[in-house]
């Protein structure tokens, strides 16, 4: 396939590690921002590649790992208590609560379902005059302009029982708040290439003036990732701290005009929270006031305690970049994608899931 097959062709995978190798002098961390190319660093055997002087570490990038525990009990809670049909992507159901998931609750009878995009929750919602439907909307840039879109489509049929649960975050600031970490120690970023097929590459640019450090925008084969790497590593080693698009067969520097738009159109910035990690400002979007109608949460007045996050989960600091995976007491023994205690071992994006999933790998990876 066009894009796909010539971007995992062995020969270059094999001569661009030879010139990592050769190009690096000395030790430099580098973090992939997305739990996407996480999985491919780990599933593809690329870490054990690379020379010793290049360590990758796992970034924020994984919109279900980041959503926060009480955003969970919320659509558990709508689920249960209010009768809801509440629609969400596959991911979040086996994502743990305080007290379950929503895989539980709809084993318990609640009529919780998965759909592959916010679009079927609307025909739902047509098909269902009599219920309430609530799409559980999570994740980063990527998947806002189709939750944006429902929004859209349903105040254009008119349906007025239809709302999103919305937790959305934003890459650039979480790059920010890794950044002001007093543990921080990431010298440079592999970004998101959905991320910013979405939003373009502007809001970058002060990053890396502001800290001085290296983002390549990279796709999630093999090649992707080994020459957004070489890119990285070239910067690092001539001591540069430009914004570089290794994905440019995707990626447009001005991102998607009309997807940007219809974001515009439905959500606000403001503050959110991230699992693991805390408050960041402006970090995520929100239903706009002239659209109230169509926020679960604020149709619903939905009023919850917030439950502590579990004491021997380290997902924050694996979300951060400050410890790996493995390096958690708790992995693989009492953490598994079967019973988890986080997050990040639940979801196809999740940086512990990838080194449980490819443990030979990443038992190699933890002797090195």
């Amino acid at each position: 396939m066009k894009f796909i097959s010539e971007y995992r062709n062995p020969e270059l995978v094999e001569q661009y590690v030879r010139e990592i190798r050769q190009t690096v002098t000395r030790s430099w961390t580098i973090m992939e921002v997305c739990g996407g190319q996480t999985h491919s660093l780990v599933k593809n055997g690329i870490l054990q590649m690379l020379p010793p002087e290049v360590q990758m570490v796992h970034g924020p990038g994984c919109p279900v790992c980041v959503t926060p525990l009480h955003m969970i009990d919320k659509a558990v809670w709508l689920a249960e208590q209010k009768g809801v049909i509440l629609c969400s992507y596959g991911d979040m159901l086996r994502v743990p609560g305080s007290r379950k998931s929503l895989l539980e609750a709809k084993a318990a009878g609640a009529d919780v379902r998965i759909l592959y995009s916010p679009l079927e929750a609307v025909q739902v919602a047509r098909e269902n005059p009599g219920r309430e439907v609530v799409f559980f909307a999570v994740g980063f840039e990527t998947t806002a302009p189709a939750n944006a879109m429902s929004v859209v489509h349903a105040q254009q049929l008119g349906v007025k029982n239809y709302t999103i649960l919305t937790s959305h975050v934003l890459v650039p600031p979480a790059i920010e708040a890794v950044m002001n970490d007093p543990e921080a120690r990431i010298q440079g970023f592999l970004a998101a290439g959905h991320v910013c097929t979405i939003m373009g590459m502007d809001e970058y640019y002060p990053l890396a003036e502001k800290y001085r450090i290296p983002i390549v925008v990279t796709g999630f084969e093999p090649v992707d990732l080994l020459q957004g790497i070489l890119m990285t590593v070239r910067q690092l080693e001539n001591g540069e701290y430009r914004v570089e698009n290794q994905y440019s067969r995707v990626v447009q520097p001005q991102g998607n005009p009309a997807a940007r738009k219809v974001i515009d159109q439905v959500f606000t910035v403001a503050d959110r929270e991230w699992r693991g990690i805390g408050t960041i400002p402006n970090s995520g979007w929100e239903i706009g006031p002239g659209l109230s109608a169509y926020d679960a949460g604020r149709k619903f007045d939905i009023q919850l305690e917030k439950a502590p996050e579990s004491t021997e989960c380290i997902a924050g600091q694996v979300l951060k970049g400050i410890k790996k995976p493995y390096e958690c007491p708790q992995f693989g023994k009492g953490c598994t994608p079967a019973m988890p205690l986080g997050a990040p071992m639940v979801s196809s994006e999740g940086a512990c899931a990838a080194y449980y999933h490819f443990h030979k790998m990443a038992e190699t990876i933890a002797v090195e």
